[in-house]
Formats: C-alpha cells, structure tokens, sequence
C-alpha cells in the first residue's frame, strides 16, 4: 500500500504554504516529517485529513494493483493538542467510541483489553478526561486508532509531551503498528526523528524533499537536514 500526495497546494490570505507538494510514503515504514515552525507540517496534515480543502493537487491510496482517492475514514490523526470529550471518564469516552464503530472492531474485545495494550493504570480508567495529563490525552488518542486500524496514520508531535518511560512505550507501539499502516511523523526534534523513523521528509518552502537514506545515522545529518532547511521564505502554518 502506497499513499501518493500529487501536487498537493494551499494558500492562506495570499501565503503559499503548500506549492505543489509531492511524494509516495508506503506502508511498512515510519517517516518523518521535518520542517522548522510555520513550514507547513500542520497545514499538510490537515489537507490529508479533510479537515481542510486543497487548492489543489490529491492525495491517493495505491493497494493491490488499484489507485483511488484518500477518504477522511482512512485516516487517523493524533493532534498535538488531544481532543477530548472532557466531560467522560476515559472508559466511558472509549466504550461510546467502540459502540460507534463496533463493525471495524476485532470481536469480543472490552475497553479494558485496550486499555491494557496501552498499558493504562486501572484507577485512570475511571477518571475524568478533564483531569488527564496531556500526555494520557495523547495515549486515550493513540488508543482509538489502535482499535479502528485506518491505513494512514498522522502524528503531529504527539510525543513531546511524554515522560521518558511512557515515550519509550509510545515509541515501541509504533514500530509494532508499522507493518500494517503508513505512519507519518511530524517532529522539529532531529534526535526523535532519528531514533523513531525509517525515512525523513523535510516540508520547506512548500514542497516535501526526501533526506537520502544514507545519511539518517551518519555524522553529518544534522547539518545536512540544517542546510535543507536554512531558506528563511517559509510560511506559516495556519
């Protein structure tokens, strides 16, 4: 399975954010999406998710011989700032959303089965949202897409917000998701970026450049992902 972004532009109050981007992420891999703040990341994101209409270009899903167009339904997007319904305890909020989606769900799994893959204290379970960290939003997040399976998979810096352990455990969960997803990771932090993904893509002055696979572990990446994105004609997120 491929997901092929052709062309892909937008354009906030006369600001090119996206000029025809283009690239194929396939599944199997982590990719990350590097771009300094205002580059695009989130603009991106949100044009494959639906939540904002392109000016042009499309986004495509290749599987088994087919091609057709991206659909809001294959993909999950884990925000950067978790939205919640703050007003339910995390059980409640996971038991509705496996009511509502109990055809795309593995039968005879209980709310606890995931929460245990998320590895979720027992006493949170029952806890308000209101009162969550930022980062258990992030995990209750993860955990839908752990449930409806989507083929493509957006994280917008999700594991900033982390501790080291719960970011370790986060980490882990990926890489074990991989083999079934397109998983696209938007990051500033060029160490996470390392770590965590398979291939880089830098977003700068509105079009995704991939960074060569030689270079993801060696000595001079850092200044070699720098100098991609040294031009100071970026615009802004919106």
């Amino acid at each position: 399975m491929q997901l092929v972004l052709d062309q892909i532009a937008k354009t906030f109050d006369n600001k090119k954010v996206l000029q025809g981007a283009g690239f194929t992420f396939e599944k199997g891999k982590i990719y990350g999406l590097l771009g300094r703040n205002g580059a695009g990341k989130t603009t991106l994101f949100n044009c494959l998710s639906g939540e904002t209409k392109m000016d042009g270009g499309k986004a495509l899903i290749e599987e088994n011989g087919t091609t057709r167009e991206l659909r809001e339904q294959d993909v999950g997007y884990v925000y950067s700032l978790p939205i919640l319904p703050e007003f339910l305890t995390g059980y409640e909020f996971v038991k509705f959303f496996m009511d509502i989606n109990r055809e795309k769900l593995e039968p005879n799994k209980t709310p606890d089965d995931y929460f245990d893959l998320m590895s979720i204290a027992e006493e949170d379970r029952h806890r308000l949202i209101k009162g969550y960290s930022h980062g258990m939003k992030n995990k209750i997040q993860m955990l839908l897409f752990l449930m409806t399976k989507p083929p493509v998979i957006l994280l917008d810096e999700p594991l900033t917000s982390f501790d080291v352990i719960v970011a370790l455990e986060m980490k882990n969960l990926l890489r074990s998701m991989k083999q079934d997803h397109i998983l696209i990771f938007s990051t500033h932090i060029l160490q996470l970026a390392t770590d965590l993904c398979d291939e880089l893509v830098v977003l700068n002055n509105g079009q995704l450049s991939p960074v060569p696979s030689d270079l993801l572990r060696s000595p001079e990446f850092e200044a070699s992902v720098i100098e991609l994105l040294k031009d100071e004609s970026h615009a802004e997120d919106a």
